[in-house]
């Protein structure tokens, strides 16, 4: 018995590892725009511009530039976290992220290694809603009302608040 309830407490674990999609290939990433996807892909070469961008190569040497339609590309600050790509060439890689358009094509951007992996990109915090923190101020970094003076000083007991004394 004790069985039978240690497999039902584990079922949903074991169904939700098992419903893992499959990887798709560049051509249909392109097709899913701002999913989450895993993209299998063959690395054909890793070229790195002068300002330290690199990008994974995905298209045939034989295709035209005007026809590769998706690309991968690793920005400077993430280096660290994404490590060597060279050793990707000639590889056949499974990358996981967001598909997001990049100048007229779909791309990949890829910061932390562990994205090889399956696992999520770097997290970057948006910084329209981090505006106005930061950890040398007094304030909170949102504008609670509940925070606020409600208009003027208030203490335990106001001079408006105060009983009249008994007369002696």
């Amino acid at each position: 018995m004790r069985r039978v309830a240690l497999i039902l407490a584990l079922f949903p674990a074991l169904a939700f590892a098992a419903a893992q999609k499959p990887c798709v290939t560049a051509d249909e990433a392109t097709k899913l725009v701002n999913k989450d996807v895993c993209v299998t892909a063959h690395i054909y070469d890793v070229v790195e511009l002068p300002n330290g961008t690199r990008y994974l190569d995905v298209c045939a040497p034989e295709t035209p530039d005007e026809r590769c339609r998706f690309t991968i590309v690793s920005m400077f600050e993430d280096r660290d976290q994404v490590g060597e790509l060279r050793k990707y060439r000639d590889m056949d890689v499974h990358v996981r992220g967001i598909v997001r358009p990049m100048h007229g094509r779909a791309g990949m951007v890829l910061s932390h290694a562990r994205q090889f992996y399956g696992g999520p990109a770097k997290f970057r915090p948006n910084p329209k809603l981090i505006r106005g923190f930061g950890a040398d101020e007094s304030r909170p970094a949102i504008g609670d009302p509940n925070l606020r003076s409600q208009g003027g000083r208030r203490a335990f007991m106001n001079s408006h608040d105060q009983e009249a004394k008994p007369a002696k």
